[in-house]
């Protein structure tokens, strides 16, 4: 997936035309462990990058889903919150977190791609 880009908080974002998916990388839910909650925002809110746009618990600790861009939440993915534990399964596939209408594309420059970040975190 190339149009696929990470945050330096460990978020990876996929685009497809101003809609960008959400979720944290296998590497953060390695590092978090068990997650045994998620907290999603609000569809129609809009967050802004690099504010907190949602919580996830595991048993060794509380994160906060950082915004890798700023937009308005279009849809949350309901799934997490009834089952939280598909994070560590499927963390960079079907466990996304939100999917956000892009207010400002520009910030997609910043982000990473794919071999950026496996040097990031290695």
């Amino acid at each position: 997936m190339s149009n696929t880009k990470y945050s330096e908080d460990h978020e990876w974002i996929s685009i497809e035309g101003d809609v960008a998916t959400i979720g944290i990388t296998d590497h953060a839910q390695e590092q978090l462990g068990d997650v045994v909650f998620v907290e999603l925002p609000e569809v129609g809110s809009t967050i802004a990058k690099g504010e907190d746009a949602g919580v996830i618990e595991s048993v060794k600790a509380a994160s906060e889903l950082v915004a890798p861009v700023s937009g308005e939440v279009v849809e949350t993915n309901g799934t997490l919150e009834d089952e939280p534990g598909s994070v560590n399964e499927n963390a960079e596939t079907t466990a996304w977190f939100i999917k956000v209408k892009l207010s400002d594309a520009s910030e997609l420059d910043g982000l990473m791609d794919s071999d950026a970040y496996k040097s990031f975190i290695a």
